[in-house]
């Protein structure tokens, strides 16, 4: 069977990534995937800077507003609806480009999910004693590679990586999956570019609504699930539980989307030399 071909479109937050896939889309008639754990979700429109119908300049885009905040979406929940719209979308005579920044769906669905492990409640119940940060330095020790991948504050994620971790020593490295031909387009800008796009962006999310966007979003799933949709709501959400004061939320975000930024940049790096 002859492999399908795809384009897959990677970089930092804030770099451009969805004007460069509508761009290409319209350029070679393809569909986008959207390869982004958050834009999956209904309502979370203004802290994912979700694309919006105008700029989606008449491109049919996938895997966006297909779950609510409460439910989880998992790397093989992406995998296999990811599969089912390529195949799709390929049948049709179009060309499938997968664009966004969680690099952890990419790689699930280029080089196969984690392998699993057994349960191990003691060893869960063990980490559960350690801060988000305390778990993150963990797994930056023993794999940083998959650390990169990571979002320092989900609890969820980073237990699990520790749980493969523990039974592997490192995540085993696995083979590309042949069913694919994958044309990678990496946008990587200077990083005094990319620091002041990221100030933009917030800016404009601030001016949009976002404190709004997450009091409604809170309302409904609750602060424990607000703190795993990502830097935007944790740090809002902060505010709103009277936790830090508003003037310090453009600056906190600014430097904890840099630090995210940078991690991602590291991902790049490694999938460019391999």
């Amino acid at each position: 069977m002859e492999p399908i071909r795809i384009v897959c479109i990677a970089g930092p937050t804030a770099s451009g990534k969805s004007a460069r896939a509508v761009e290409r889309a319209l350029q070679d008639a393809g569909e986008i995937i959207s390869v982004d754990s958050r834009q999956v979700y209904r309502t979370l429109d203004i802290g994912t800077e979700k694309v919006t119908r105008d700029e989606m300049r008449g491109v049919p885009h996938h895997l966006i507003d297909v779950r609510d905040p409460s439910d989880t979406y998992s790397a093989g929940d992406f995998v296999e609806d990811a599969t089912k719209y390529i195949e799709d979308i390929h049948a049709r005579g179009k060309l499938p480009i997968l664009a966004g920044g969680t690099h952890f769906y990419f790689d699930a669905l280029l080089h196969g999910l984690p392998p699993q492990t057994p349960p191990d409640p003691a060893f869960r119940e063990g980490l559960e004693a350690y801060s988000s940060s305390e778990l993150y330095e963990r797994i930056h020790e023993l794999d940083p590679a998959r650390a990169a991948m990571l979002d320092p504050m989900n609890r969820r994620r980073l237990i699990r990586a520790l749980e493969i971790l523990n039974v592997y020593k490192s995540v085993p490295e696995r083979i590309p999956n042949a069913r694919y031909e994958v044309e990678w387009i990496r946008i990587e800008p200077e990083r005094v570019e990319l620091r002041a796009r990221i100030d933009t962006r917030l800016k404009n999310a601030f001016a949009r609504g976002l404190i709004d966007e997450v009091e409604r979003v809170r309302k409904d799933v609750g602060d424990e699930r607000l703190e795993e949709l990502g830097l935007e709501y944790r740090i809002v959400g902060e505010y709103l539980r009277g936790e830090r004061e508003e003037s310090t939320l453009m600056p906190a975000l600014s430097a904890k989307l840099w630090q995210y930024a940078k991690r991602q940049m590291m991902w790049l790096r490694k999938l460019a030399s391999a």
